[in-house]
């Protein structure tokens, strides 16, 4: 049986006396979708910053590729393979897509920012960049400015700039958010195409997407994990079903 990706075991982060993830363990295996879903609060985001580097957890430990990196800067992550898009887009708007991308590749090969005019010109960086906006379906658009793009085209570009890290795990916080309903489908349909390629952590609302794409899904409320299962497990789940009820009702 093959070994997990990521391990999350015994993780812990409190914010004051807010105690956003909660003695959380989680396995994410190689080659699935792993969802992470939960009402809002319920420390989604958190956790996929913990995962990346950028919170610090107050207890517990991150193992990745079966090394222990609970230590370790986000940075140093990224290297050894681990990559995130975020909830609100990040781009360079007044540079064209590909540049954009080209200079995710150029960064990742430990290059400094400055030599953006070398990166225009080196087919070392232009080929990968290229490659990696056919796969998420920017092929025709890399030389319009980022600021030129739909909403989704822009989620589109986020998701590229993370794979130009070549990544063996891409933790994608929300790529649906702020989608209609036809971008939506367009993205979902982008990411069954990655999924083949890399190891992927979901966390997303939109329901639709995650039943279309999850391998595995865990449910979190109050920053624990209530279940994890396959999406008809979790689909059947009494405990689910009764968290999200709550919420829906408290919302209402």
């Amino acid at each position: 049986m093959a070994e997990p990706l990521l391990t999350i075991d015994r993780l812990v982060k409190r914010f004051g006396g807010l105690t956003a993830t909660d003695h959380l363990s989680l396995e994410v295996m190689p080659g699935e979708v792993h969802a992470v879903i939960g009402p809002n609060g319920a420390g989604k985001t958190t956790l996929i910053a913990q995962i990346a580097g950028e919170l610090r957890a107050d207890a517990g430990e991150i193992r990745f590729a079966g090394e222990d990196i609970t230590r370790l800067p986000a940075p140093a992550r990224s290297h050894r393979g681990l990559a995130r898009s975020f909830q609100v887009t990040s781009l360079f708007a007044d540079m064209t897509v590909e540049d954009n991308v080209a200079l995710a590749v150029q960064a990742h090969d430990g290059h400094s920012f400055r030599f953006l005019a070398d990166a225009r010109r080196d087919a070392r960086l232009r080929d990968p960049a290229r490659a990696v906006l056919a796969r998420v379906g920017l092929a025709e658009r890399g030389q319009v400015r980022a600021a030129a793009l739909s909403h989704g085209e822009q989620r589109q570009l986020e998701i590229a700039l993370a794979l130009a890290t070549r990544p063996r795990l891409l933790l994608l916080d929300e790529p649906m958010a702020g989608m209609g309903a036809e971008e939506s489908a367009r993205m979902i349909e982008r990411l069954r195409g990655i999924k083949s390629q890399v190891t992927i952590v979901l966390v997303e609302h939109d329901m639709d997407a995650v039943f279309a794409l999850a391998d595995r899904i865990t449910v979190l409320v109050y920053g624990r994990a209530i279940a994890t299962g396959r999406p008809d497990e979790i689909r059947r789940n009494a405990q689910v079903r009764e968290a999200y009820l709550g919420d829906e009702q408290a919302a209402s």
